[in-house]
């Protein structure tokens, strides 16, 4: 049974059997930095069997480099094939045509941004390298134009504001004052009107308008970044400001593949060698808030999802207070074509719990953690989660939901876990409750857990998760919550009793 809400207490009601849609996300089209058209795309997501196609297309690739502090006009700059030279609207029309056309599979639109990035170093002496251009959020579910708009980030003009440095990006305006002199054609003596000057003055103004006119095209529209590109200690603040730009817009918002580390070396001929980098973030979790969650499983080295680490801990110092949730983990396949080695569609990919088969279904359950991440091992094998419930006396609750009840029962958990082409494989299971491993099991698929745990549980909200690791592949589950005997009253947390409306039993 489901509890909604209410000030005069819970009202019953049914609990609609959720449909299990797996879903690709971090997916890029050629509408910015993929191989792939979203039309072959949906045609292989569908082939894979997957019911849910995420997008998370570049939002802009525009870096810019310039010359302190007169970066707005003297600079140099490239760019990447990316949604802001795509066009928004040209992105959400494709979207509504393919699935139109593919009506069995849901397609979310979705950019990735990185909203800043800063510089360090000099080309004179060679060292000069940019930082956290990879430093990427995903921001998921905006299907007007209108709230792309503004998107705080490099690149995107409509985010640039009015600084002092918007007086600096001016100065090429000044040269008009020597080019109307110059352009004269005559003045007026005692004598009469004659000549003015050598007729070198208009070659010399032409000059003098054109370099004005460029470095002005240049430095359009003088508005500057509200984060300019050499300021290296701004922190997650840009980042603080795009979450909440996006969540005012109803976005989700999820913090990308955060321990991935991106470094290369390029070559600008005359200008040097400039090196591009971005560092581990984990931090990033603890040090923003209001996102929706994070990426826990992706192709690359991860600790933030390992037993007591950044994750249970988030876990346990975010527990429903009125203002914000507890984060949700997704699995990123971050797929660009079939050229890359090891990536496919199906790779990795998010087992999501709806409500109903439809895009606001599968936001929903997002929002609220109904979702488990799967990704293949060296065996190709794919891992699947047939059973993980908790209960006690008169209650149940699955994953994204809130066990309510009395603190002095024993919770009793059942766990199956089987490969997908049901055969053997060897794996491991782990039963994590509020970051501590309550049971391990090793052994081969299908694994089965009926486990009662009699620990004397806290008088605090207390989760339930699992983790497979293995060969076979690895899954990895958002948590079942445990709430804390009577603190869990709509009246007095808000937040909590949104949560609850979105499952709770007890």
């Amino acid at each position: 049974m489901a509890f909604s809400a209410a000030t005069a207490g819970w009202t019953v009601e049914p609990s609609p059997a959720p449909a299990s849609l797996r879903a690709a996300i971090h997916v890029h089209s050629t509408m910015s930095t993929g191989s792939l058209n979203l039309e072959s795309l949906a045609t292989r997501a569908e082939q894979q069997g997957l019911d849910v196609l995420i997008l998370s297309e570049n939002y802009t690739l525009r870096y810019d480099y310039g010359f302190y502090p007169f970066e707005g006009f003297l600079k140099y700059r490239v760019t990447f094939p990316a949604l802001m030279e795509y066009g928004v609207q040209q992105f959400l029309d494709e979207i509504h045509a393919v699935q139109q056309r593919h009506p069995k599979l849901i397609i979310i639109p979705g950019v990735e941004v990185a909203p800043h990035y800063y510089w360090t170093g000099s080309l004179l002496q060679g060292n000069l390298t940019m930082h956290n251009a990879q430093r990427n959020l995903l921001v998921l579910g905006l299907d007007r134009s209108e709230d792309y708009a503004h998107i705080p980030s490099h690149g995107n003009p409509s985010s640039y504001v009015w600084t002092w440095q918007s007086l600096t990006n001016a100065i090429p305006l000044l040269a008009l004052i020597p080019i109307v002199t110059l352009w004269k054609p005559s003045v007026f003596s005692r004598s009469g009107w004659r000549q003015a000057g050598s007729r070198l003055r208009p070659l010399f103004a032409g000059t003098l308008t054109l370099l004005c006119l460029g470095l002005s095209i240049s430095a359009w529209p003088m508005k500057m970044p509200p984060y300019g590109s050499h300021e290296s200690n701004v922190g997650y603040r840009p980042y603080q400001d795009l979450i909440d730009r996006a969540v005012e817009r109803g976005a989700l918002v999820f913090w990308s593949m955060t321990e991935a580390r991106d470094f290369s070396r390029h070559s600008f001929g005359p200008l040097g060698t400039v090196t591009v980098k971005t560092e581990p973030h984990p931090e990033a979790l603890v040090l923003t808030h209001g996102y929706t969650g994070f990426g826990g499983l992706y192709q690359d080295a991860r600790q933030a999802v390992a037993p007591g680490s950044v994750w249970d801990q988030l876990l346990q110092s975010r527990a429903p207070n009125g203002s914000e949730g507890f984060p949700t983990m997704i699995g990123e396949v971050a797929f660009h074509g079939t050229s890359d080695p090891g990536k496919d569609l199906d790779q990795v990919y998010t087992i999501i719990q709806a409500v109903d088969r439809t895009a606001a279904g599968v936001l929903d359950a997002l929002r609220f953690g109904r979702a488990y991440a799967v990704a293949r091992g060296d065996q190709k094998v794919l891992l699947r989660l047939d059973e993980f419930r908790i209960s006690r006396t008169g209650a149940s609750a699955q994953i994204g939901e809130v066990l309510g009840g009395r603190h002095n029962e024993d919770i009793r958990i059942r766990v199956r876990i089987s490969a997908l082409d049901e055969k053997a494989h060897a794996a491991t299971l782990r039963v994590i409750r509020s970051g501590h491993v309550l049971r391990q099991l090793e052994g081969k698929t299908p694994l089965e857990l009926d486990l009662v745990d009699r620990g004397d549980l806290p008088h605090s909200w207390s989760n339930y998760r699992l983790e497979v690791v293995g060969a076979s592949g690895e899954l990895l589950t958002n948590p079942i919550y445990v709430a804390p005997t009577g603190q869990v009253r709509a009246a007095d947390q808000p937040r909590t009793a949104e949560l609850l409306e979105h499952g709770v039993s007890g």
